[in-house]
């Protein structure tokens, strides 16, 4: 059987497409002859359509034979291949990020980091969650994409530290249908459904997944639905082509969440792993996307893209990790569009060009049935309105300056402004008591709910870049730019001790970036050094109020390494070196941590796979994965020492009709933990899973 051999392999490399993970093939073809080869696919997440050869930055991409063989029950399983990215597994589908950058926690912190589907970000701008990516359909996905680094020429706002985008499958009425059945520890059960047709220049797709998971943790699973559905017609007009594909996802999680155990190495006790401190804890979250993508080529040097969409979700969780357990219910709603325009000037410029506009009604609301102290009350915490509206034209210019030299340079100016308006008791001063205030007479309210209030943000970004080529098999790239984010509506809101206003200047962010890629026969390789500077950082301080002003530094070195052999071997590796530190005195601290490292920001991360492609025994792969130690407060006082985890997976086309795949996750039963924290005076720790067996047997249709 045939699989993509670079686990998310840079973007020079390319990926070759398949056309489905189960079909008749021949076993005995050698196995490199299904290698990737440079500039085979586009680069979707660039928005630009060009070739991955022209890219000057690190991306990487995880295809849609790699995604087959892993088979991720939780995005982060695959992601471990990106270098420098990090998907902090929490309990069930909850997660943090990091994409060179600490694992950033806190009302807003997730608006470092763009999350999209087909481009489309998953949630509006202003309206971030930290565990937006279980709202994707990446499951169903046909390849996974990341852009590391500053991309807000491209993407706007959120897109500070980089961009991961699902891709969807095109529809293809030539792709096999499959439906597939899979069964593993601790009550794991998944159905996965695709099904494609077509007719005349009309193609369709459907695909479903659907899964219940017990949990490792006492009184911890979760039962998950995700559909997608696709069509795409081509319309032949007198000057050019014209293709229209609709896509539209639904997504739903209904979860038992458990919560931090806590105490010193308490991940290590056999007897605590499996313990729940929060059997009452929930999430319930559903999202719904729609989106029209219009392709026009009007010549062979001009083209046009329109892509307008609808977004809506709604979450509602019991908030654990505080010891007065909050109910929260926040949702969205959004419509937009994406308009984009590209243009070769002569032979040696290009432009592209576009127009984005989005509009969203979103609310919060948190409430708490039983009182936790007098300035804790029952009653209604938090409850307000929030309308965006952001409009934001960019262009990025390419210059052909020689056979092997290639400079860019992008500009995007972006407006986006918040319409607030509070539901909720409007002081939280001591003289105002129910019902004008949450809190009694003469008592410090921790909530503050500010009075209604408009905010406005204007922020440019750029980004000036080039690729020179020396050979087919070395270029070198560099990249400088500039991005930013907005501050959250949560920052700006949801307000605590007195606070009824905030004076929050957007997050900017300076990097610089040098690397080189290449591609031998058997060798595919990308390294890249990094440095970025971030200021303007919004946090909360000791007295629990919401400032920006301080300053982190970021530097690293990523590496993307490939090999395989006529024989069929291959292996890769993906490794970063990151240092993360504060560069300003933050007052999130009883004492100067200037110089300090920022917590849960591992110096050392890699991934490795070695495996075989065999003739009649289908293709194996073991895969050991490292996460280096790191600091888990501010003071740099507690840490976690890390850990190391081996994984084997097997693929098996038993007949041209049907597969049988086997995993084994954790082997050699490594007690370890998924999230290292420090919080309330205590370590707390979201537990490991133990070593864990799934069976899939697949059928084609």
């Amino acid at each position: 059987m045939v699989f993509s051999l670079v686990c998310l392999s840079p973007f020079a490399w390319g990926a070759a497409k398949d056309t489905s993970l189960v079909r008749p093939v021949d076993v005995n073809a050698p196995h490199h002859a299904a290698q990737p080869t440079l500039n085979e696919i586009i680069i979707q997440a660039s928005r630009t359509g060009q070739s991955p050869s022209l890219w000057p930055g690190s991306a990487y991409s995880l295809g849609e034979n790699d995604l087959g063989i892993i088979k991720h029950r939780h995005i982060a399983e695959s992601l471990v291949r990106a270098p420098g990215v990090w998907i902090s597994r929490g309990n069930g589908q909850e997660h943090l990020t990091a994409i060179r950058s600490p694992v950033l926690t806190g009302a807003g912190a997730c608006g470092a980091f763009l999350m999209a589907e087909d481009n489309i970000p998953l949630r509006g701008a202003g309206f971030c969650n930290l565990n937006q990516l279980f709202e994707s359909t990446s499951e169903l996905a046909e390849r996974i994409e990341v852009l590391s680094g500053p991309q807000s020429v491209l993407y706007g706002t959120n897109a500070m530290h980089g961009v991961i985008n699902v891709v969807s499958p095109v529809p293809d009425r030539t792709r096999a249908s499959t439906i597939s059945i899979e069964a593993g520890s601790h009550d794991y059960y998944r159905t996965t459904w695709r099904q494609n047709g077509g007719a005349n220049n009309q193609d369709w797709s459907a695909a479903f997944s659907g899964v219940h998971d017990g949990g490792y943790k006492d009184k911890a699973g979760f039962d998950q639905q995700k559909l997608k559905l696709s069509h795409r017609a081509q319309l032949d007009t007198n000057q050019g082509g014209l293709f229209i594909t609709t896509t539209a996802a639904f997504t739903n999680l209904n979860q038992e969440t458990a919560g931090f155990i806590r105490g010193d190495d308490a991940y290590l006790d056999d007897r605590r792993r499996k313990e729940n401190p929060n059997p009452e804890a929930y999430r319930d979250a559903s999202s719904q996307r729609l989106n029209v993508n219009f392709e026009y080529t009007q010549s062979e040097t001009t083209s046009w893209t329109f892509t307008p969409y609808l977004r809506n979700t709604d979450m509602e969780f019991l908030m654990h990790f505080l010891p007065w357990q909050p109910v929260e219910k926040n949702s969205h709603t959004s419509a937009g569009w994406q308009a984009a325009f590209h243009h070769q000037l002569k032979n040696q410029w290009t432009i592209h060009s576009g127009l984005d506009g989005e509009y969203t009604q979103g609310k919060l609301e948190e409430t708490q049935v039983d009182s936790f102290s007098p300035s804790i009350p029952a009653g209604v915490h938090y409850d307000y309105e929030v309308d965006a509206q952001v409009i934001s034209p960019f262009t990025l210019l390419q210059w052909q300056a020689s056979s092997a030299l290639i400079l860019s340079a992008g500009l995007r100016y972006e407006w986006l402004s918040y319409d607030y308006e509070n539901k909720a008791p409007e002081s939280s001063a001591p003289d105002s008591p129910p019902p004008n205030g949450p809190c009694a007479v003469g008592v410090d309210c921790r909530f503050a709910n500010p009075d209604d209030r408009a905010d406005h943000f204007n922020n440019a970004s750029w980004q000036l870049g080039g690729v020179y080529e020396f050979s087919p098999w070395l270029s070198v790239f560099s990249n400088l730019s500039r991005a930013y984010r907005a501050p959250q509506t949560t920052e700006l809101y949801r307000l605590q001790e007195g606070q009824l206003s905030t004076d929050l200047e957007e997050e900017t962010l300076d990097s610089i970036e040098i690397g080189l890629r290449g591609d031998t026969q058997n060798w595919r390789y990308s390294l890249a050094a990094f440095r970025m500077e971030k200021d303007d950082v919004i946090f909360q301080d000791t007295d629990r109020q919401n400032i920006s002003g301080a300053s982190t530094k970021h530097t690293g070195l990523d590496l993307a390494l490939a090999w395989s052999s006529n024989s069929n071997w291959f292996a890769t590796l993906n490794a970063s070196y990151a240092k993360h530190t504060y560069d300003s005195n933050m007052a999130i601290s009883d004492v100067d941590i200037s110089g300090n490292d920022i917590d849960t920001a591992p110096r050392y991360m890699s991934s490795m796979q070695v495996g075989k492609a065999f003739e009649r025994a289908g293709t194996a792969e073991l895969e050991w994965v490292y996460m280096g130690s790191y600091y888990t407060d501010p003071e740099n006082e507690h840490s976690y020492r890390g850990h190391r985890l081996l994984n084997l997976r097997w693929q098996w086309q038993a007949t041209p009709d049907w597969q049988l795949g086997v995993r084994i996750n954790n082997m050699l039963d490594e007690n370890y933990a998924d999230r290292a924290d420090f919080g309330f005076g205590q370590d707390r720790y979201f537990v490991g899973e133990p070593r864990t067996g799934f069976i899939e047997i697949t059928r084609q249709l």
